[in-house]
């Protein structure tokens, strides 16, 4: 396994990583990268056998979990019950008791709200050049998650703050004040939550909240930390990830002259430019990964971002073409961890794309994007355009 070494957080790297995906992918499959101090998978096909295989999960093996810092206790109490953090049989039990609430007939009942809700967001473009992040990319998701949840759609510039501040703790510049503004926002999110799942189990609504609360399997339910981190957890993962890929699917579209919203062009979106470009996890057996080999109580580094330029699974990776044909993309994940909110990302999309192309027909780039400094997450800091 050869190492490379780069900095998450240079500036050329943040705004164009792909080059160097490019230069760890000719070592092979897996490289280290020094800067992390982890191997990563790269390739389209070890980044895809690393996510499924069962050898390997997101949690920790128990007797390799640290010990919490102490300013940091609130923060990974709630992280504690994600669905996201856990492998079996404590994954399949939450996962399955959340699908239970968040059926496809569900979310494809979302589409003509999310229709009305980008036109209103339109009719209210400025004039003259404005963000188009602020102004529609990151409302459409934050609001829908919200009406979905049964949460006040008022609150969503609050909800987006504390998202926003938790998310960081996983980013590459991390700081003690990213940690302790994480922390912060953990501390009122959690009595923000308390507050609404008990004022829906006193009244019950027609919403995923209420579903949630009265999921059960076999008997078993959600407990309130469950919940309060379940709720938690959509609310972040229901915007973060729709918030980037709609802008840099927007940018990228600008840049080439397509306005295509097809389902294709939608994967195409998700391929060429995906959101999150790390997912780590560990390694509970000895295994050979494509000719490297693994030993217990390793991690490793899932590069989702560079895998979907891979182009022994691509040809011409780095060309956007929207009727694209090829093997599924990794920016959602897979195996037992692929993300539960995919379809409503996926319909979020479409719909947000079609509206604004067929409303704003002469929508341009007023200034060159900018990607934020967020890796591993992957998103613009501002997208500023003229309609």
């Amino acid at each position: 396994m050869q190492s490379l070494a780069q900095s998450p957080t240079d500036p050329a790297f943040v705004q164009n990583p792909y080059p160097f995906y490019d230069r760890a992918r000719a070592l092979g499959d897996v490289f280290y990268w020094d800067d992390y101090a982890m191997p990563c998978a790269v390739s389209h096909r070890a980044v895809t056998a690393a996510l499924r295989d069962r050898r390997m999960g997101r949690e920790a093996p128990a007797d390799m979990v640290t010990e919490t810092p102490p300013h940091l206790a609130p923060f990974y109490a709630v992280e504690a019950h994600s669905m996201l953090e856990l492998e079996p049989p404590a994954h399949t039990r939450l996962r399955g008791l959340v699908l239970r609430a968040f059926t496809s007939r569900r979310i494809a009942g979302l589409a003509p709200e999310i229709e009305q809700l980008c036109h209103d967001l339109i009719d209210r473009f400025p004039d003259g050049s404005f963000d188009l992040l602020t102004a529609y990319a990151q409302p459409i998701p934050v609001i829908i998650i919200a009406r979905l949840l049964g949460v006040p759609e008022q609150d969503a510039d609050q909800l987006l703050t504390w998202s926003n501040a938790m998310v960081a703790m996983y980013q590459a510049r991390r700081t003690r004040q990213i940690e302790d503004d994480a922390v912060a926002a953990t501390q009122a999110f959690t009595a923000y939550v308390a507050d609404h799942i008990a004022a829906k189990r006193k009244a019950p609504a027609d919403d995923l909240l209420s579903t949630l609360i009265a999921a059960r399997d076999a008997g078993d339910r959600l407990s309130d930390a469950e919940l309060t981190t379940t709720l938690i957890l959509l609310l972040n993962a229901g915007h973060e990830a729709t918030v980037h890929t709609l802008g840099n699917g927007v940018k990228t579209q600008l840049e080439q002259g397509v306005t295509t919203s097809t389902p294709a062009a939608v994967e195409e979106i998700l391929r060429f430019d995906p959101p999150l470009h790390m997912f780590t996890r560990w390694v509970y057996e000895d295994l050979d990964l494509y000719g490297t080999t693994l030993k217990r109580g390793d991690q490793i580094a899932c590069l989702l971002g560079a895998a979907n330029r891979d182009p022994m699974a691509y040809p011409n990776p780095h060309i956007f073409d929207p009727n694209r044909e090829g093997p599924a993309n990794t920016a959602f994940g897979g195996g037992i961890h692929f993300c539960v909110g995919a379809p409503l990302a996926r319909l979020e999309l479409q719909i947000a794309l079609q509206t604004l192309h067929a409303r704003c027909p002469n929508l341009a780039l007023a200034e060159p994007p900018q990607y934020g400094d967020v890796y591993h997450f992957h998103g613009l800091s501002a997208l500023t355009v003229t309609t």
